[in-house]
């Protein structure tokens, strides 16, 4: 299968899809595990006088350990796995499918042909059985399976638990989609580990998936553009999480409600506030797959060296890379979003927030400001306001100690100018963390704190949420939604949301995923997020999801850009972004 042509000018190396993903295993202890349970198998055929009956174990053993790695078992291939004659082995397989261990499926319109899968029953049978003999193997080697220790015996038994999120299980019955799942993804690490394990959704599927990737700027472009089709080209298309306003009230999304409802699908696992980014007027849009707020990563080794305070607050964060700023060395203070446009005007909102103000005229709450259900004078931006001032005026500041060229520096640039070593600190949306937290060779790694976003003087810590939702579009063919959901939703899933941080990214919409203690070992970082979370540190309002926050975000990106490089004096350049932005909310109606 071939999926189509990626943007010419990737924004970062995420853009261009391998033709071959290559498909990694979901649970790589429980792999070994098998591999452990086969050999034990085979030493004790051969040690002692047993009757070999059906050899229901070796069928076991390879037919999970196909479904793990994404491969097709067909009746065949079992029979031949077990040894036995091909009629001993059918009988035996006939026996394990009546007793529901086994789910079938058909691979042709026929039905003639079908494929093997293990049925969730066998999966949960399985795992009891692993962590019954880790904890028998820990016990037998002499280890205390309740001591810290334990943890370094990679079967140890104290690693599952019942917290544990078990392997994807394959759909009964294999989704009808003419042409297979055709889906519109974001180019990052989250997306590209959904690519990278294509072979094991198809299976899961029992389909053909293509996929197409686009940066931020043309990922929008191409949803607008397909919007405008009679007939949608994607099944499934994944959302920045402000773009829901403009999108629902433009009807270019499905609502997802009904769909909801009919399945009883349970949200409460979601992050509040990226569950609230994918609503619009009190309905759902989109289910979130990734939750990646902006953080301020700094070098613990660079401060501990120089005897710094964390940078909690801006003035603490220009004392820093002040201090660290030596670009003879080749160091320099800080990274941020600085490229004019779209990553700037995000830097922009976000900062601004920091310093009090949304970027709007949001209706004040206890907790920060109400982004649902926003009307009238609430549309009204804020580019005149202190906070906006302020934050103009920080950015100055922040460009004396910043790499040169900060000015053309966007998403991808300012992680990995933190992850090579070349910026002490970074403004970072985590779903760019893998670049330096799964990296043994970044300067940063293993390395690396996290802050929320530090604060002006009448700010208090948030974390600007981003992250994506996968939506359904409102052209989709009729008889396609019903295939399209049920994707949609495995593809949102707990287990598959495991299995994505298992193979490359480090962002999760659920605290379920971010409890599982084999995520949860694998970077600090998903605990840090999940805490936040829960702190209501992760915040929306700094970027609400209304119709037209993509144009202020622009105009922001654009006026801004035009401070930093002298082109207008701060009074100038928000003067004007406030004349464009009222004149678009005007135009619109709003007040």
């Amino acid at each position: 299968m071939q999926d189509e042509e990626n943007d010419l000018q990737p924004e970062g190396p995420y853009d261009n899809l391998s033709q071959r993903p290559f498909s990694k295993i979901s649970n790589t202890e429980f792999s070994r595990f098998i591999d452990f349970i086969e050999q034990f198998e085979d030493e004790t055929e051969n040690s002692l006088s047993m009757r070999p009956g059906y050899r229901e174990m070796r069928m076991m053993v390879h037919l999970m350990r196909n479904h793990l790695v994404g491969r097709t078992t067909t009746p065949t291939s079992l029979a031949a796995a077990s040894g036995l004659s091909y009629g001993t082995a059918m009988r035996g397989i006939d026996s394990i499918i009546e007793r529901g261990l086994i789910i079938t499926r058909p691979r042709t319109k026929t039905g003639k042909t079908v494929s093997l899968h293990p049925s969730p029953k066998l999966i949960k049978e399985w795992e009891s059985y692993a962590n019954k003999i880790k904890s028998i193997l820990g016990l037998l080697f002499g280890m205390d399976v309740n001591s810290d220790s334990a943890g370094q015996y990679f079967f140890g038994a104290s690693y599952l638990s019942a917290r544990i999120i078990p392997p994807p299980t394959v759909l009964p019955d294999r989704l009808l989609l003419k042409g297979g799942l055709k889906v519109l993804i974001h180019a990052d690490p989250t997306f590209m580990a959904m690519h990278n394990l294509k072979r094991q959704l198809e299976l899961i599927f029992g389909l053909d998936i293509k996929n197409k990737a686009k940066s931020i700027d043309g990922l929008r472009e191409e949803i607008l553009r397909n919007a405008k089709l009679e007939t949608s080209r994607y099944d499934i298309i994944a959302s920045d999480l402000p773009w829901f306003g403009e999108l629902a009230s433009e009807g270019m999304l499905l609502p997802l409600d009904t769909l909801l409802a009919k399945g009883r699908h349970d949200l409460s696992d979601f992050h509040p506030e990226a569950l609230a980014s994918a609503r619009y007027e009190g309905q759902q849009f989109g289910i979130p797959v990734q939750t990646t707020p902006e953080l301020l990563c700094y070098r613990k080794d660079l401060f501990a060296e120089a005897g710094l305070a964390l940078p909690t607050t801006t003035e603490a964060t220009l004392e820093a890379a002040k201090r660290l700023h030596n670009p003879s060395a080749g160091l320099y203070g800080i990274a941020w979003n600085a490229a004019r446009g779209t990553p700037l005007g995000h830097s922009f909102a976000f900062m601004m927030a920091a310093f009090g103000q949304p970027i709007l005229n949001l209706r004040k709450l206890a907790t920060g400001f109400s982004f649902q259900q926003v009307t009238g004078d609430e549309f009204r931006p804020m580019f005149l306001s202190e906070a906006a001032f302020q934050t103009a005026e920080y950015m100055l500041e922040l460009l004396k100690y910043s790499p040169p060229d900060i000015l053309k520096m966007s998403w991808y640039d300012r992680a990995n100018s933190y992850a090579s070593g070349q910026s002490s600190m970074a403004y970072c949306a985590t779903l760019l963390a893998p670049l330096f937290e799964l990296n043994k060779e970044s300067a940063a790694w293993n390395n690396t704190g996290y802050l929320p976003h530090p604060t002006g003087p009448r700010g208090y810590p948030i974390a600007p949420v981003g992250g994506y939702a996968l939506a359904i579009p409102a052209n989709l063919a009729k008889d396609r939604i019903d295939a399209a959901w049920t994707a949609l939703r495995y593809l949102t899933s707990a287990s598959l949301s495991k299995l994505y941080i298992l193979n490359g990214s480090l962002v999760s919409p659920r605290f379920s995923v971010s409890n599982d203690p084999e995520v949860s070992a694998i970077s600090p970082l998903i605990a840090t997020v999940d805490k936040m979370a829960r702190e209501d540190i992760l915040q929306t309002w700094p970027r609400p999801p209304v119709p037209e926050i993509t144009e202020i975000i622009a105009i922001a990106g654009e006026e801004i850009h035009d401070i930093l490089i002298e082109k207008k004096s701060i009074k100038q350049a928000l003067t004007a972004a406030q004349k464009r932005a009222d004149a678009l909310m005007q135009k619109r109606g709003h007040y």
